[in-house]
């Protein structure tokens, strides 16, 4: 009889309560049996974006619903389980503290065994989940709180390439519309302008591109974007929906022209070490923009490797990719205890310098 392992993933690192079942045979594609999310939204649209306290208490009460629907929807008892993976950081620490109790709780009172997980880790590891990517493969990791360009060489080995010393694509893209009296969030609000938007009329900077590095930032574009808004303003005494359409078309192409060339030179050092089959996954919310998308397939077309990118609804939070990140450290002979603590910070490559420098509580990113 095929030996499989069943994983009940949590997240809650931001602002997405979720739980997800997967399920692998030892020689099978993984399978994703579940996967519930529950957004925040609704509770942070009167803010602007997301409150921290607000986010914790609402993940403390739809932990437990989430894990419930996740198991009836795939029809998994917790005695089928094999172990139960868990968000242990980075992000938010009053969410992650409740997800990890969440899953301790469940652990302390079925026995399971307990696998912390690297927020990072499991969108870094979604083309496995997804395509059965085998390693290595370079990762663009895009999203509201981070951008890193990582060669993934095992499920716990990654080496990080460059990133952004600022602000992240993504909390760009939600400063963006806030500068622009859109919804949060942000991503969505801007690229539905865009597409009705000149992305000629204002011309932004494309930050460090002048740098031979990989290294990204966002924040100079959101104040130039700022500054346009507030000369156009002074000129015609506000914003015209096309001037606003327009201004989102500008910002959305210097942030995707960014990425492409950065991009181009992370693909020159990964093809440096002459991978077998050479692939480039992007993954994160910031993935699911359409014109960063296909911007970075034409460059893989380009330069001779596998575009890869998971579909939209594994792009955002999701605790799918905890499950299969879990099952993958599982696998490996990974276990955490009750000690397993819950963290603000943690870079998936420990070797290279913090890009955003370091605290009392360790690098950044």
């Amino acid at each position: 009889m095929t030996r499989h392992l069943t994983i009940l993933g949590l997240e809650s690192s931001c602002d997405d309560t979720a739980a997800a079942i997967v399920r692998q045979t030892e020689e099978g594609t993984p399978e994703i049996l579940s996967s519930i999310v529950y957004g925040q939204t609704d509770l942070h649209a009167d803010f602007g974006g997301v409150v921290p306290e607000i986010a914790a208490r609402a993940h403390a009460e739809k932990l437990d619903l989430a894990v419930f629907e996740a198991l009836t929807a795939a029809q998994v008892n917790l005695t089928e389980l094999d172990a139960i993976a868990v968000t242990a950081g980075p992000g938010l620490i009053g969410g992650v503290l409740s997800g990890v109790m969440c899953a301790k709780g469940l652990c302390a009172a079925t026995g399971l065994p307990l696998i912390g997980v690297n927020h990072l880790a499991g969108h870094a590891l979604t083309p496995r989940l997804t395509d059965g990517v085998a390693f290595p493969y370079l990762m663009l990791l895009v999203s509201g709180g981070h951008c890193q360009y990582l060669i993934a060489r095992g499920p716990e080995e990654f080496s990080r390439l460059g990133g952004t010393i600022d602000d992240a694509p993504g909390e760009a893209f939600d400063k963006t519309a806030r500068l622009l009296g859109l919804a949060q969030p942000g991503g969505p609000a801007v690229e539905a302008e865009a597409r009705n938007g000149d992305p000629t009329r204002f011309r932004f900077p494309r930050p460090l591109l002048d740098r031979p590095d990989c290294n990204l930032s966002f924040s100079g574009l959101k104040t130039a974007v700022l500054r346009a808004r507030d000369q156009v303003v002074a000129e015609k005494g506000g914003l015209t929906r096309q001037d606003r359409a327009d201004l989102c078309a500008g910002f959305q192409q210097a942030v995707s022209d960014t990425l492409t060339e950065k991009t181009r030179r992370a693909i020159s050092l990964y093809m440096g070490e002459n991978p077998t089959e050479p692939v480039v996954a992007v993954a994160g919310g910031v993935a699911a923009n359409g014109t960063i998308r296909a911007a970075l397939r034409a460059l893989c077309e380009e330069t001779g490797a596998r575009f890869l990118a998971p579909p939209l609804a594994l792009c955002t939070d999701n605790a799918a990719m905890i499950a299969y990140a879990g099952l993958e450290r599982f696998r490996a002979g990974a276990r955490d205890g009750m000690e397993l603590a819950a963290r603000p910070r943690w870079p998936l490559d420990k070797t290279s310098p913090a890009l955003l420098g370091s605290g009392k509580k360790g690098a950044k990113a």
